[in-house]
């Protein structure tokens, strides 16, 4: 087994909290992990990155070279296309659908889309107003961790029981609330 993963986003969007739920489920499932972070202006709205690579062999490398990824998860579009050199022909993007817009020439929403579009497997959605809809609106990043669960290559299982674990400190109600946005990422997902 062998997992090639970018995260990417916007300082604040929960990137490395996505980063350390997956590296929990990796670990519980006696993978070998290797993990590389861009927090380039993260405090002001800038660019967040994480490469994860996950194997059932070790690992020499914590950078994913171009063209070799398995999945990018992104919590915004414009982010996603910025490291889309990075996805194997096969690959799968899982993005939020909602730009944040927060640069003054931030591309046109539709542009975006289409651009994605061209990717073979995409899977956008709102995960904004999903986290409202279902009532957990601090955990918009776990919904779209649910949603990228089928190309990660470990189980939901293994994913909640972390999201247990990493959450656990903060009591049961962050807990149970991010569990369910896990669900509802995972069912909101068409492949």
């Amino acid at each position: 087994m062998k997992t090639d993963i970018i995260l990417c986003g916007v300082g604040g969007q929960g990137i490395l909290t996505i980063a350390t739920i997956i590296g929990e489920a990796a670990l519980a499932d006696d993978l070998y992990i290797k993990q590389a972070e861009v927090h380039g202006m993260s405090q002001r709205g800038g660019d967040v990155q994480s490469m994860l690579r996950l194997s059932s062999d070790p690992i020499f490398s914590d950078l994913v070279p171009t063209g070799s990824a398995d999945v990018i998860i992104s919590m915004e579009p414009m982010e996603a296309l910025r490291y889309v050199r990075y996805l194997k022909p096969d690959g799968w993007v899982i993005t939020s659908s909602a730009p944040l817009v927060n640069i003054p020439n931030y591309p046109d929403a539709e542009a975006l889309s289409a651009e994605l579009s061209r990717q073979p497997h995409v899977i956008a959605l709102d995960i904004e107003r999903l986290a409202k809809e279902n009532a957990v609106p601090r955990s918009s990043n776990v919904i779209l961790l649910g949603a990228a669960a089928h190309a990660l290559g470990l189980g939901l299982d293994k994913l909640e029981a972390a999201v247990r674990r990493v959450f656990e400190r903060k009591g049961d109600a962050v807990v149970e609330a991010n569990v369910k946005a896990l669900t509802v990422g995972k069912e909101a997902a068409v492949c």
